[in-house]
């Protein structure tokens, strides 16, 4: 596939089917996820599959509720706080498998490293005809010692990028980018 074509094609999606997402596919995006660069080629990351349903329902039980006890009060929007009190709002959508990328060595630059292989793991989902979504309601929870706990995580290990894989049940539509605020200089 075409970088710019993935690029401006891929798109976050929050509907998925039950179809299972193939192992070795699982593997190439895992694969292209620890071609990305990273501070001083220091490669700091791990992947956790999850593909237990029941598992994934808990944690979002879980990381629903500590998010609604520790957002900033300010950031307590009508719509978040009402989605987060929904007992049947599963903040990974069901998706068949949620791949989280941790930082498994100690660096100042492990979110950036991480974030951009999550980034390959993305485009490559959508160059298989998959579609992904990065989580971000599970993100302060899976890096408590009771989120970590809950995946088997050793606790030096710091979860930055947890990103669902799945067949889409429709393409996500098009949307509108704002155009890039560029500041020249020199």
């Amino acid at each position: 596939m075409n970088i710019d074509k993935a690029i401006s094609g891929r798109r976050s999606a929050r509907e998925y089917t039950t179809q299972a997402v193939d192992e070795n596919v699982l593997r190439r995006l895992i694969s292209a996820a620890a071609q990305a660069p990273s501070a001083m080629n220091q490669q700091p990351w791990a992947f956790t599959v999850i593909r237990d349903q029941a598992l994934l329902d808990r944690i979002s039980r879980e990381a629903k509720a500590y998010m609604l006890k520790t957002m900033p009060a300010g950031f307590h929007s009508e719509h978040l706080h009402t989605l987060l009190n929904d007992e049947n709002f599963q903040i990974f959508y069901h998706a068949p498998a949620l791949i989280l990328i941790s930082g498994n060595a100690p660096s100042p630059w492990i979110v950036e490293d991480c974030a951009l292989a999550a980034e390959n793991l993305m485009l490559a989902a959508y160059a298989e005809g998959l579609a992904t979504c990065w989580i971000g309601f599970a993100q302060s929870y899976l890096n408590t010692p009771d989120g970590k706990h809950a995946l088997g995580l050793p606790a030096e290990w710091t979860p930055v990028a947890p990103i669902i894989v799945g067949h889409p049940k429709s393409a996500p539509g098009p949307i509108l980018h704002r155009t890039a605020e560029i500041r020249w200089i020199g």
